[in-house]
């Protein structure tokens, strides 16, 4: 991925160069080959930037504040991120007018331990939902996995086996908010779990229900949006599952309100903000619900 990291970097000097963009949003490496993290470049140190197999994090969600601040930005972004980015756009988060989108490939990307990455085992494809720009590239990425193989293996159990699950899982919270902060549907002004008036914005669990209402609200408010990007698994520092959670109410949506993948175009409408007539009553949510 050398050459292909070579040819981003000249281009990215390119649209710094010609005055495109002032600065761009991609990877530095860290510590160790395989922590890359996020940063910014400008023409001062854009030979800094790096792109390799750890390059797996979102940076869609970045945009939020960078295309608010002055001048212009590109972003690089795999074919996965883009959804993220249309979902963004259509709920008017970020300015499209100030950001150079990048399209780089991928071949799938890795965590610390050298494994392929777990969205990544369920690869939307190569295809650039938007782009100004994309790069060429002989990757090919991995052979997809259903999804939805783990939620249907939870549904198979008993309500007393899934909420033993839950609760082993969501035990281990810390509530660092890193799901939270990480997450590109995730955008609000204040959470309600920074407002001190909500009652609900301690950092510890003040005991086991508190624990499962962060995760459990958190994944409401982003059901119908979440583009399945896997940030929130993928940060959590307990290994939590937390993308179970959004798989299983994509699932139910796509049961209830028929097929829909977030962020594929930039001006669709999610379900759950959609009407239509054939929409499913209200009497087959809830029985749905009691199973």
């Amino acid at each position: 991925m050398q050459k292909l990291r070579d040819e981003i970097v000249a281009k990215c000097k390119a649209l710094l160069e010609d005055g495109t963009v002032d600065r761009v949003i991609g990877w530095e490496k860290g510590l160790f080959d395989y922590d890359c993290s996020p940063a910014t470049f400008t023409k001062e140190n854009i030979d800094e930037l790096v792109y390799n197999e750890y390059c797996g994090s979102n940076l869609s969600k970045y945009l939020v504040k960078e295309s608010k601040a002055e001048g212009n930005v590109a972003v690089l972004l795999k074919p996965c991120d883009t959804y993220s980015l249309n979902e963004l756009l259509l709920e008017h988060r970020v300015k499209k007018e100030k950001i150079f989108v990048l399209g780089i490939p991928c071949g799938g990307m890795k965590d610390e331990k050298g494994e392929l990455l777990m969205k990544c085992n369920t690869c939307k494809g190569n295809e650039h939902k938007i782009a100004d720009e994309v790069m060429d590239s002989d990757l090919t990425v991995p052979e997809a996995r259903d999804r939805f193989e783990l939620v249907e293996k939870l549904d198979g159990m008993t309500p007393e086996e899934r909420f033993a699950f839950w609760q082993g899982e969501l035990s281990k919270c810390i509530r660092c908010n890193a799901c939270r902060n990480v997450c590109p549907a995730c955008t609000c002004l204040k959470c309600v779990f920074d407002n001190h008036a909500s009652g609900i914005d301690s950092k510890a669990n003040a005991d086991s229900f508190e624990e499962k209402m962060f995760h459990i609200i958190r994944a409401f408010h982003v059901a119908g949006r979440c583009t399945d990007c896997g940030e929130c698994s993928r940060v959590c520092p307990q290994g939590i599952p937390l993308h179970l959670f959004n798989r299983k109410y994509i699932k139910e949506i796509n049961e209830l309100y028929g097929e829909y993948q977030a962020g594929e175009t930039e001006d669709s409408r999610p379900p759950l903000a959609n009407f239509t007539k054939e929409d499913a009553e209200p009497s087959v949510i809830y029985e749905k619900g009691r199973d």
